[in-house]
């Protein structure tokens, strides 16, 4: 309890060091506009129904989220960040979690723990969140945190969601291994 404690103190602590925004973005494949049809340097616009370079106020934060969730699923994390600092509601949760999600996979860990959870705290039901939140613990050897977040999502959806059998499936190739 107390290292997580710790943990997540200095993931909070770290959020403003890794918050500057950076105006790229890029290219390759993740299924949305943005990985499939613009080039690097550039993100959808809906409203404009072509690519654009990414600048602060000039898209708004549901494009920016699209941008920045299509780039984090293709692997892009960093572009992902680039893009998802740009959003105009810095506590929109979905603009937290994909934060989160892309520090975590460009091996910031606590970076990443961090804005998961911030998105926690201004949304505590976001199990998309949760079960992300419970894939960090398991990276840094965290099992008991893990298995909270996993009774967490439990408690707001059942073992029926998909959030509760992907982290269960994480939980279970975790103690095996």
């Amino acid at each position: 309890m107390r290292r997580r404690l710790l943990i997540q103190v200095l993931a909070v602590a770290a959020l403003p060091l890794f918050a500057v925004p950076v105006f790229s973005a890029g290219e390759g494949g993740g299924g949305g506009e943005t990985t499939t049809k613009c080039k690097k340097g550039e993100v959808w616009d809906k409203k404009k129904q072509k690519c654009v370079p990414p600048q602060q106020g000039m898209l708004d934060d549901d494009n920016i989220y699209e941008a920045g969730h299509d780039l984090a699923m293709a692997g892009r994390y960093d572009e992902a960040i680039a893009v998802l600092s740009l959003a105009a509601n810095k506590q929109d949760p979905r603009i937290l979690n994909y934060l989160g999600y892309s520090h975590r996979h460009s091996g910031r860990v606590t970076v990443g723990l961090g804005y998961y959870e911030e998105a926690l705290r201004i949304d505590p039901d976001y199990t998309l969140v949760r079960e992300y939140l419970g894939e960090a613990h398991l990276q840094i050897g965290d099992l008991a945190g893990a298995q909270e977040q996993l009774r967490e999502i439990e408690k707001r959806t059942g073992k029926g969601s998909r959030e509760y059998g992907m982290l269960s499936e994480q939980i279970d190739r975790f103690i095996r291994s």
